[in-house]
This record gives C-alpha cells, structure tokens and sequence, in this order.
C-alpha cells in the first residue's frame, strides 16, 4: 500500500505544534498548522504498523489470549499536549519530538506475563532503537496511580523504508487489571470534562482512582501507589467511602446506559478481513458511529480520521479514535472505554466494597 510520505522540514513541524498552542494564531495560520500536523502524524503510520507486528507476535508467545492494537494520537490530545508543554517557560518538547503520536499496546493476563512481555521485547533482536523505558508496575505514577510498561523505539532500517527512519513509536504494556483501570479513568474523564489521565481534576476524582490502582496492585502481588494504605481492610474502606461519596457506580451504570449497545448497529455493516475502525461517540445524541477499513484502505482511514475531527473541532461532546485491531471483539477489549463496557471494572469494584464490609 501506499504510505504517507515526510512533506516538512523539522523546522515547519516545530513551527506548527507553536502556532496550534498560540490562541493569537489567525485562521489561515492555523488551518496550515493543521495540515501539517495531519501529514506528520499520518507518516507514523508505517513504523506503527511494524512494531505493532512485532508486539503482536511477542504477545502470543507468552499470553496466546493478548490483545494487541494500535492507534495514532488525536488533534486534540495532541494540542493538549502541545498547550502543556509550551505553557513552561522553556519548552522541552517539541512537536517533532513528541514520542506517543504513534503507539501500540499489548493487553496481557497479569502483571507476571506483562513483564515477561516487557523484558522479552527489551532483550529482543530488534535492528530500531530503544530510546526510552518505564517500569510504572514496580514504581506507579505517585499523582494518579498509573501503572503500566512503557517502551519508546526510534524506527531504523537499513533498507527498503529508510525514508521514516527516526520517527518514534510508543509502546505500552499492561496486565488486564491494568487496562480495566486506565479505560475506567478516560471513560470517566471525558463524561465529567476533567483531565483526570493528567491529574488535572478534582482531587476526589484523582485519589479515588489512586486507591483502586492501589488495590488492584495488591490482587497482582505488586507495589503499591505511594501514600496510599498498605493494609487491604484499610485500603478497601477508603474507597467504598470515596465510591459513596462520588455515587461512582450509578454514575458509571448511567454513562453505559446512554449508549446503544455497539454489536445491534455494527455487525451487519462490517466488511470481511477488516482491519481498522474510526470510531465516532456522540454523547448528545447518545449513539456511537463506526467505519472499517481493510489494511489496504490504512492510509483512508487516516485521512477519514483527519477529516471528522476538523469536522467537530469545536465541540466537547463528540470524540474521535482511529484505532486497529483484528475484529470487533479484540476492538471493544482494547478500548473498553469508546464502548462504555464497563462491567468487568464495576464488578471487580463492587468485590472491593463488599469486602470487610463493617459488621
């Protein structure tokens, strides 16, 4: 197929990440900012596709139930980004050098495999280089208990591609418990308009997720969120207070509820060998929108992708994904959270509040 190929200098991207942070930018600068920003994202999609087979086939070999997919990031969590970094006095990162605006991920069993996984993919014979790892399992993310593997790889090769060498790919490892929480955290982000993935929100919402991670540590035999409860009697009674407090629940219940169930509007349109989907959520209007796109059709659905978010730019109530797996079921396991399938989360919460409930 035909991939997108590199337009801009360095400079010119540098210089539209700067425009898409400066609110005084005017219309036309932006729209060219915009479009630069469509064609640089879009070229990543090569070197994603290729550490996501690699991931994929690493995956099997120590959980043959992983679940593997791939995704670019969004305009919008791009800018936000952006906005975050150019808000310093002296930015350390430049659009250029943003490392996650490809990323793939690999959904495993538990937090044993998951490290298998990660240091099988260190030790690895691969020919790219890694330029950054994180082990957020023995040391979670103090300020919202994120807990994860992270490994950023800059693509090389010594032929054919050279042309998207030194473009970056991230990669993210977690165990199922893992991924229930970080889809439990973005799916009640973008229902309560906060920054919770940036520890940009209430401080209720910021340390009741802390204690679940906490917990959910605990069931994996792994450290701890700092200054969170080390007892489990002490732990749990914290967050059945908190979930009490924040009716997380009936909340959680009422957001799946406003959404019809994805399989009724979907199956039927589906195409065979279909390989990615663009997702559309629309909460007003309470209904998810999807397309599917053949691995031949890759480079349209990154153009589909570019094309619906301009489209609601402008609005809070709508978000895009451009997402790839195998079929709808590795689909809606990976990104839990655009189908509102929250079950599996509730009821490992509702185990937590039921335990060493007080007599």
């Amino acid at each position: 197929m035909a991939w997108e190929e590199l337009k801009y200098s360095k400079e010119e991207i540098n210089y539209a990440g700067k425009i898409l942070t400066n609110n005084n930018s005017s219309t036309e600068e932006e729209s060219k900012a915009l479009e630069v920003l469509d064609k640089w994202r879009a070229i990543h999609g090569y070197p994603m596709h290729i550490f996501q087979m690699t991931l994929k086939k690493k995956s099997l070999d120590v959980d043959p139930n992983a679940v593997v997919s791939q995704r670019l990031k969004r305009v919008p969590a791009i800018r936000y980004k952006l906005n975050r970094i150019y808000s310093g006095n002296k930015p350390s990162v430049k659009l250029y050098q943003m490392q996650d605006i490809g990323g793939c991920r690999a959904i495993v069993a538990n937090a044993t495999v998951a490290r298998k996984l990660y240091e099988n993919y260190i030790k690895g014979d691969l020919k790219h280089k890694l330029i950054r790892k994180k082990d957020y399992i023995t040391e979670p993310k103090p300020q919202d208990g994120y807990r994860s593997f992270h490994l950023v790889y800059e693509y090389r090769s010594d032929k054919g591609k050279k042309e998207f060498n030194g473009l970056l790919t991230e990669i993210q490892i977690r165990s199922r418990l893992e991924h229930l929480w970080a889809t439990a955290v973005e799916t009640t982000g973008f229902f309560t308009r906060q920054a919770i993935k940036s520890n940009e929100a209430g401080p209720q919402w910021i340390e009741f997720f802390k204690l679940i991670s906490s917990a959910f540590a605990m069931m994996e035999n792994c450290p701890a969120v700092p200054n969170t409860p080390k007892n489990e009697k002490e732990l749990y009674s914290e967050i059945r207070n908190k979930e009490k407090e924040l009716k997380f629940i009936d909340k959680m219940k009422s957001w799946s509820n406003a959404i019809e169930f994805i399989d009724k509007k979907i199956k039927p349109k589906i195409k065979k060998n279909v390989k990615f989907f663009l997702l559309e959520l629309d909460i007003l209007g309470k209904r998810i929108s999807i397309s599917s796109y053949t691995e031949k059709e890759e480079q349209k659905a990154i153009n589909d992708y570019a094309v619906l978010e301009k489209r609601h730019s402008d609005s809070t109530d709508y978000d895009i994904v451009l997402v790839g797996a195998d079929n709808t079921a590795d689909l809606k396991k990976a990104y839990p959270s655009y189908f509102l399938d929250t079950a599996e989360f509730l009821s490992c919460l509702n185990k937590i509040i039921n335990k060493h409930l007080p007599k």
